[in-house]
């Protein structure tokens, strides 16, 4: 994973205009973009800051970015009141709803050895990597995964392709997910880097996703 930008300390306070100029900075290295999606989360991570670098990504790409899909995973879709508190100024014509039971895709399977390997046989099926269908076919030249990187139950860590996988992917890839994680121990995994879910997730990533412009 590239690290683009990195500030910070134990007191370090980060203002909007502080992230936009962050976000700006990284958003100019990347170049001209034609075609832009957004992965932000939903309003049950409203207190994640990702509401106002959603909007700031579309202040910086404009027409470019022309879709916006919240990661609900199998959460219910946002209200439009809900839209207005955590995207203030965005058009609710870009938003795109993640329905989980139909618009997926699996586009690969983590093999069943690797998954036993890394769950120290917790696990034995390979674990099918999911997303939604307008990721995988919308012909974006950027994808923007927006969101917290805070201590997770499941998979130690939010966010990074766990927005991908789980966030805007389906039943099986979402349910085994969460499973795996609860059953190698939800104490073992708050607040590491590296647990046997996050290592299936970037496995997937590796085989199936390396031609997909993620950010």
């Amino acid at each position: 994973m590239t690290t683009w930008f990195a500030e910070g300390s134990a007191d370090t306070a980060l203002s909007d205009a502080d992230l936009r100029a962050a976000l700006f900075s990284v958003y100019g290295e990347l170049g001209n973009r034609r075609r832009v999606i957004a992965l932000p989360p939903d309003f049950t991570r409203l207190n994640s800051g990702a509401g106002p670098l959603t909007c700031q990504t579309y202040e910086y790409f404009g027409d470019a970015l022309t879709d916006v899909m919240p990661a609900l995973g199998t959460h219910v879709p946002m209200t439009p009141a809900q839209l207005d508190r955590m995207y203030p100024g965005l058009p609710h014509s870009l938003i795109r709803e993640h329905r989980w039971r139909e618009d997926v895709v699996t586009v690969g399977e983590v093999s069943a050895e690797f998954v036993r390997n890394v769950t120290d046989g917790v696990w034995e099926r390979p674990w099918p990597a999911q997303m939604n269908k307008l990721i995988w076919e919308g012909g974006h030249d950027l994808i923007v995964s927006i969101g917290q990187v805070v201590p997770h139950e499941v998979i130690g860590m939010a966010n990074y392709n766990k927005n991908l996988f789980v966030g805007t992917g389906g039943a099986a890839g979402i349910n085994e997910s969460h499973f795996i994680g609860a059953a190698c121990g939800m104490e073992r995994m708050m607040g590491c880097a590296n647990t046997p879910l996050r290592l299936i997730l970037n496995s997937a990533q590796d085989q199936f996703c390396a031609h997909l412009p993620l950010l």
